[in-house]
C-alpha cells in the first residue's frame, strides 16, 4: 500500500525539486506574452460607471444606444433620400443653393451629434476609499456615542441664496451645486441637464453646448427639407397632378411624413431649451421647480447674471472645462497586484503541489 504524506509547500522560490518542477513546468514566455503581461491597463478599463469606451478611452457614451442609432440612422437616411431625389430636380429647375445648403446643415448636425454623444458630459470622479473614510470621520465626529448615520444634505450660500449639497451613497461624496446622480450611468454628473436617450448619453457642463447647437441645427434641416420637399411635388404636380407625382416620387412622400411628425416636437424641443440657455437653468431644476415661486416668494435663481445675453454667453460660450476623469491615465501597479496577487500565487502553489504528490 503506497503512504500518501502531505507536506507544506513554501510558496516563494526556494531550494530542492519544487522550484526545479516549477520551473520546468512553466515554460519561459515568449516576447509577445512578456508585452501582454508588462502592458499597463489604463483607468479606462476599470472604470465604475456604466459608460463604454472608444478608440482607448479617448470617447466615451452610455452603455443604452439603441435609440442613438435610430437617431442616426432617421437623419441619415431622410438626409439620404432628398439628397438622392429631390436635389437633381430642384437644382435643374431652381438653383444649385438647395444642395449646397442642405449638405452643410447635415455635417453640421452629424458633427454635433457625435460630439454629444462621445463627449464626457462632466463626470466627478468617484472618492477614493481613504477619501471616502476621511469623509466618514468628519461627519460621525459629533462627540455622542453610538452610530450615527451621516446628514444627506449641507448647506451652502451662492449669490446670497441658500443651496442644500445632497450625499451621494454611490460616489461617497457630497455633490457640488447642480450635480446629479444619473440611475443609468451611475456617474455624478456636474450642472446635470438630463440622460437623453437619443444621444445615447447624459448632457451635462461639458456637452450641453453641442446638444443644444445640434437640436437648433436638427431644426433647421428638418424644416429645410421639409419646405423643399413640399416644393418638389408642387412643381412636379403642375403637369401631372398630385397623385401621379406621388407615385413618381415615393421618396419624396416618406421624407414629406417623417419630417412632418418629427418637426414639430424638435422645434418645440429646441424652444425649451432656448428658454432655459436664456434662464441660466437645467432640465432637471426646471422640472424639479428648484428656483420656482411656488416654494418660495425669495426663492430666485442664484446662478442667472440677470441678463439673457450673458446667461447665453456663460451657457454656450465659455471655455470648455477639462474633463474630470482621467480616463486614459495608467492604474497603480500595486493596485492591480493586490487584486491579481493572490490569485497568481494561489494557482503558483496548487500546481506545485501537484508536482510534489506525482513524485510521492
Amino acid at each position: 500500500m503506497n503512504v500518501c504524506e502531505y507536506r507544506q509547500i513554501a510558496l516563494g522560490p526556494g531550494p530542492g525539486s519544487g522550484s526545479s518542477a516549477t520551473s520546468q513546468a512553466q515554460p519561459p514566455a515568449s516576447g509577445k506574452q512578456q508585452q501582454q503581461q508588462q502592458r499597463r491597463r489604463r483607468k479606462w478599463e476599470s472604470f465604475a460607471g456604466k459608460n463604454r469606451f472608444f478608440c482607448d478611452g479617448r470617447l466615451i457614451s452610455g452603455r443604452q444606444s439603441g435609440a442613438f442609432y435610430l437617431t442616426l440612422g432617421l437623419i441619415v437616411g431622410t438626409s439620404g433620400l432628398f439628397f438622392g431625389f429631390d436635389c437633381p430636380y430642384l437644382t435643374e429647375n431652381l438653383t444649385v443653393a438647395i444642395p449646397i445648403i442642405a449638405g452643410l446643415l447635415f455635417v453640421f448636425v452629424l458633427s454635433t451629434l457625435l460630439h454629444t454623444s462621445f463627449t464626457d458630459p462632466g463626470i466627478l470622479p468617484r472618492s477614493t476609499p481613504d477619501e471616502a473614510a476621511n469623509l466618514e470621520k468628519q461627519i460621525d465626529n459629533s462627540g455622542g456615542s453610538g452610530y450615527r448615520p451621516p446628514p444627506r444634505t449641507k448647506e451652502v450660500l451662492i449669490n446670497g441664496q441658500t443651496v442644500k449639497l445632497k450625499y451621494c451613497f454611490s460616489c461617497k461624496m457630497f455633490r457640488p451645486p447642480r450635480t446629479s446622480h444619473c440611475s443609468l450611468c451611475d456617474n455624478c454628473v456636474e450642472r446635470f441637464d438630463h440622460h437623453c436617450p437619443w444621444v445615447g448619453n447624459c448632457v451635462g457642463k461639458r456637452n450641453y453646448r453641442f446638444f443644444y447647437m445640434f437640436l437648433l441645427s436638427l431644426s433647421f434641416l428638418t424644416a429645410f427639407i421639409f419646405a423643399c420637399v413640399i416644393t418638389h411635388l408642387a412643381l412636379r404636380s403642375q403637369t401631372v397632378g398630385l397623385l401621379n407625382t406621388l407615385q413618381e416620387t415615393p421618396a419624396s412622400a416618406l421624407e414629406l411624413v417623417v419630417c412632418f411628425f418629427s418637426v414639430w416636437s424638435i422645434l418645440g424641443l429646441s424652444g425649451f431649451h432656448t428658454y432655459l440657455v436664456a434662464s441660466n437653468l437645467t432640465t432637471n431644476e426646471d422640472i424639479k421647480g428648484s428656483w420656482s415661486s411656488k416654494h418660495s416668494d425669495e426663492s430666485t435663481n442664484p446662478y442667472s447674471y440677470n441678463s439673457i445675453f450673458t446667461n447665453c454667453c456663460a451657457v454656450l460660450c465659455g471655455p470648455m472645462p477639462p474633463s474630470l476623469i482621467d480616463r486614459r491615465g495608467f492604474l497603480d501597479p500595486d493596485t492591480i497586484q493586490q487584486s491579481g496577487g493572490q490569485h497568481n500565487i494561489t494557482q503558483e502553489a496548487k500546481m506545485e503541489a501537484n508536482l510534489v504528490g506525482r513524485d510521492l
